[in-house]
């Protein structure tokens, strides 16, 4: 009995992607064991986007900038039972990476499962090496808020819709919003083979003001902060308009809310931000491991470690208050020390 290849719908959003849709698309073409779909969501791109993307075989959807609106009017033209959303700079490293992924969710019962790939960065610099030795390590560890979109997304067209497609609220974070629904309406699964993905973000902005900004970007939003994404000066360029980050503007600008919400209410935001910073004590001990892997090899020791040790004491209530205090006193020492340095 011969199988059926199982059948795929990519979509990539794109803006002024020509160059990386080239290799994405080729790598698409060579996939074997998998019937595709390939759906090129543009936002309005100037350049040859749209003219790379008909002569690599995808259609071309059209929509307002956006990349949760991009994906979201691609979807709507889907006529496969499974997904996948791929940002434009990535690139396949296996030839049945689609369709393995598949068999990993489990094609006879997609159900409330959906699937990610861990990331291996391309770069074009040295240095900063244990830096991204870091990031590929923690794409693959599957907890709460390391699931981002540049690692990929496959689910069932059915569940997609179950889960009302991308949050468009805001032009970005729509990645943490769906990973986050999915992990309560049903569970992630970590596929077989690394997505490779470019770090020409990280290596424009640099690589420490980049991931300190997506830090704040992360607390403001867990502690539902709207107003910081409403008038914080570009938190988030298009690819073809980043440059050398300057953290200096967001500083000023937390500063700003701090005096305009008042102490009361500036310490209840701080401290859910703590608490979120607490549920995450197991990245230093990631960072461990990855120092180590070189002489001991991936064992995740460090991070067994945390989680039957500090993970059971982190559960005791004044300990936690405790720590919470002094991280806040940590992150906010210094930012009050900015603003007296600032205002003499």
């Amino acid at each position: 009995m011969i199988e059926t290849p199982a059948a795929l719908t990519v979509v990539v959003p794109a803006i002024d992607e020509a160059e990386a849709l080239v290799s994405l698309l080729a790598d698409l073409a060579a996939q074997r064991d998998v019937v595709l779909q390939v759906l090129v969501a543009d936002g309005g791109s100037t350049d040859q986007t749209v003219a790379v993307a008909r002569a690599g075989q995808a259609e071309v959807v059209s929509s307002a900038p956006g990349r949760g609106a991009q994906m979201n009017a691609a979807a709507a033209r889907a006529i496969h039972p499974w997904l996948c959303f791929l940002h434009a700079d990535s690139r396949l490293t296996h030839p049945r990476q689609l369709a393995d992924a598949i068999d990993c969710l489990g094609a006879d019962d997609p159900t409330r499962v959906a699937g990610h790939f861990a990331l291996r960065f391309v770069r074009e610099t040295r240095g900063h090496a244990f830096f991204y030795r870091y990031l590929e390590a923690k794409s693959a560890t599957s907890r709460r808020y390391t699931i981002n979109g540049d690692q990929g997304l496959i689910l069932s067209t059915r569940f997609f819709d179950e889960l009302g497609g991308f949050d468009t609220r805001l032009g970005f974070l729509e990645d943490q919003r769906m990973a986050a629904a999915i992990a309560a309406a049903g569970q992630w699964r970590l596929c077989p083979h690394r997505l490779a993905t470019s770090a020409r973000r990280f290596e424009r902005e640099g690589e420490r003001a980049r991931y300190l900004l997506m830090a704040l970007i992360m607390a403001m939003y867990t502690a539902g902060v709207s107003r910081f994404f409403e008038r914080a000066p570009g938190v988030y360029a298009r690819q073809s308009q980043t440059r050398r980050l300057r953290l200096g503007p967001y500083i000023d600008l937390l500063a700003s809310l701090w005096r305009e919400c008042g102490t009361r209410a500036s310490l209840a935001v701080s401290w859910c931000m703590a608490g979120v910073a607490l549920s995450q004590s197991w990245q230093p001990f990631l960072a461990v491991d990855v120092a180590l892997e070189p002489l001991v090899g991936r064992g995740g020791h460090a991070r067994r470690l945390h989680d039957r040790l500090l993970r059971p004491l982190l559960q005791n209530r004044l300990l936690q208050g405790v720590l919470m205090l002094a991280g806040l006193a940590w992150v906010f020492g210094p930012l009050w020390l900015w603003c007296r340095l600032r205002n003499k």
